[in-house]
């Protein structure tokens, strides 16, 4: 089976063709980052009009890319939520008129879903059961993962999700819009020993996460430099993204472990955005060579909002579990409802 998939929850729009039989053929991504760079943040208005112009041109480089035509194409998968309603309905429309035109099936897809079985992309890839981080910009929850639709959260954030987090603190240090990698990169070059900044909710006995405070200790930490010693310098900006990377690290690895503990499971998947960052990788690298467990990625281009992991998790939909299709769009939907396989 050939699935066609769409995303375009946000600011990124997705094509992807996946074959059930060959794996991943091809995929494209457009990122409106720089578009909305000038804005310091999406604006939902301009994604919408993007993805219209977007979505087409890149279909049919995929399939060029494939050596496919739309005729081989045996169903569509889309995001049908959550996001940006506007930007959703662009996807929703194309899908369900390309489907209809074709007289295939189609099937709209929980964008948090294919970041969940994204890691089932890679090699190697992992087995069910695991625990699942899911961290990025919109999200960071930790979830037990039995299968595809049966999905128990764990814990998650009680405010700011890590690399939302990562993004206002970036923009207090002065970084461009989305400051997030800018900030991981100059982490990089910063001293560990120089700062220190609280590790929220690390000691709790649940696994909800805060990162919210994070943030206001950076702003705190700011102003007690520049009233101390004026403006902060490049050294002392680095250091602080340190600093700050560090308490992020500490709290997604320690909450990840108590997981595994509580779900008594031996795997961990990480996905989303954030799951592409360097330390954290890193840091659960070095545990697993350990013994204790055994972690997984998905490829660094597909921890991004892509086409790829709705074209997967469509396939899997149409294959083990009752789709749940129609010309709709769920800006709120929670992951819990979905039917299990």
């Amino acid at each position: 089976m050939l699935v066609l998939g769409i995303e375009s929850s946000c600011d990124e729009t997705g094509v992807a063709l996946y074959d059930t039989e060959q794996g991943l053929l091809a995929h494209q991504l457009h990122t409106q980052m720089a578009m909305h760079a000038e804005y310091g943040g999406v604006v939902p208005e301009l994604a919408s009009r993007d993805h219209i112009r977007r979505a087409i041109p890149l279909t049919e480089s995929c399939l060029a890319e494939a050596g496919k035509t739309l005729q081989d194409v045996d169903a569509i998968a889309y995001t049908q939520g959550p996001g940006l309603g506007g930007a959703l309905l662009v996807g929703a429309s194309i899908a369900n008129a390309l489907a209809f035109g074709l007289g295939i099936p189609v099937v709209g897809v929980h964008h948090l879903e294919g970041h969940l079985l994204s890691p089932l992309l890679a090699e190697p890839k992992p087995a069910f059961p695991f625990v699942a981080l899911l961290v990025s910009g919109g999200h960071t929850q930790l979830m037990a993962v039995r299968g595809v639709g049966d999905y128990e959260i764990l814990g998650e954030t009680l405010d700011d999700a890590a690399g939302e987090a990562f993004d206002k603190t970036a923009k207090l240090l002065g970084l461009d819009y989305p400051g997030g990698p800018t900030l991981s990169r100059l982490a990089e070059s910063g001293d560990p020993a120089r700062f220190t900044l609280p590790r929220p909710m690390l000691k709790s006995d649940d696994l909800d996460m805060s990162f919210s405070g994070l943030k206001t200790a950076v702003l705190t930490l700011v102003r007690h430099q520049e009233a101390e010693h004026g403006p902060i310098d490049a050294q002392t900006r680095n250091d602080i993204c340190r600093a700050f990377q560090d308490a992020i690290v500490d709290v997604l690895v320690g909450k990840s472990l108590k997981a595994l503990k509580q779900a008594d499971m031996a795997r961990l998947v990480v996905a989303g955005g954030v799951g592409a960052n360097k330390q954290l990788r890193a840091a659960l690298d070095a545990l697993a060579a350990k013994g204790r467990f055994e972690v997984f990625y998905p490829p660094l281009a597909l921890c991004t909002d892509n086409g790829a992991m709705i074209a997967y998790a469509g396939a899997m939909r149409l294959k083990y579990a009752q789709p749940a299709g129609g010309y709709s769009v769920k800006p709120r939907w929670d992951l819990g409802s979905l039917p299990a396989a």
